[in-house]
Formats: structure tokens, C-alpha cells, sequence
């Protein structure tokens, strides 16, 4: 029985293309996040983005053939089960909660993923380097305005001891 190299390469409901938007935009994304030292690193990534991926490419699939499915509500279901994968990385210690951008972030590796699902590639590879510029560059922005905020504190607190005459 010889196999039929095409056949090979056959992963029907799925397609190569998606498959490589999938790790591409999970690196991208996922990249940001390791180097950082934060959950949610690039294998991560990439498995969140490839698994709603398939969820939903499978959903379309069936929909072709049943009368009963409907995809939009695999989605949904997504929705809810990233929800629950986001909480888990989320901590707190006293008053305080940490993970709460992991967890938006995973929440939005999902929406990348539903994108490359209804096969826009361009605007998932797009979306995931604005989600690295929201990632990279609100945070220099939260610092930046952090130094200024300790400035006019310490200015603050010097004028207000004074001693007046």
C-alpha cells in the first residue's frame, strides 16, 4: 500500500497555513511574556492559540455536516474554559492581586486564536504584536509616571517640613 504524499500531508479540518499563524503568533506573543519571567510563556502561548484553533476549526467542520451543531457556541464555550485557565494564574497576597495581566493576556491568546479559526492570519499576527506593544510599552509608561509620581512626592514632603518663619 503506497501513501499518497499529498494524503500525507492531509490534516483536514485544519490547514498548514493556520496551523503556522497558530505557533508564529504564539511566539510573538509568548516570547514577550518569558522573557519577562512571566506565566504564560511561548509554548504556552502557542498551545492556547493552536488549541482554540482546532476547538473551533473542528466546530466548523461538524457544522457542515450536522443540522445540530453550531459554532458560534464552541466559541463561547472557549471563552468560559480561558476563563477559568486565566484564574489559575492569578494569586493574591494580602490585599494585593498578581497574574491579573497573565490572565488577560492568555484571555487574549484565545481571541488570536478564534481569528485564525475564521482564517483572518493577517489581522491575528497584527493583533498579537499590538498585544505585545500593550504588554511592553504600558508598562514603561506605568514606570515612567511612577518616577515622576515619586518626584513630586519627595517635593511634596520637603515643602510641607519646611520650616517656616
Amino acid at each position: 500500500m503506497i501513501i499518497n504524499t499529498v494524503q500525507l500531508l492531509d490534516i483536514t479540518p485544519f490547514t498548514w497555513e493556520a496551523i503556522a499563524s497558530a505557533i508564529l503568533c504564539g511566539t510573538i506573543i509568548g516570547l514577550e511574556r518569558q522573557v519577562r519571567g512571566k506565566p504564560a510563556g511561548i509554548r504556552t502561548s502557542a498551545l492556547i492559540i493552536l488549541g482554540t484553533y482546532m476547538f473551533i476549526a473542528c466546530s466548523v467542520f461538524v457544522s457542515k455536516d450536522a443540522t445540530m451543531s453550531d459554532p458560534s457556541r464552541v466559541i463561547g464555550q472557549v471563552i468560559t474554559g480561558i476563563g477559568f485557565l486565566g484564574a489559575g494564574v492569578m494569586l493574591t497576597k494580602g490585599r494585593a492581586v498578581y497574574g491579573v495581566t497573565s490572565a488577560a493576556t492568555i484571555w487574549a491568546l484565545a481571541a488570536v486564536g478564534v481569528c485564525i479559526a475564521v482564517t483572518q492570519y493577517a489581522s491575528a499576527i497584527k493583533l498579537s504584536v499590538i498585544i505585545v506593544i500593550i504588554l511592553f510599552g504600558v508598562d514603561m509608561v506605568e514606570e515612567y509616571s511612577q518616577n515622576i509620581s515619586r518626584h513630586v512626592h519627595q517635593k511634596y514632603s520637603v515643602w510641607r517640613n519646611r520650616d517656616d518663619e
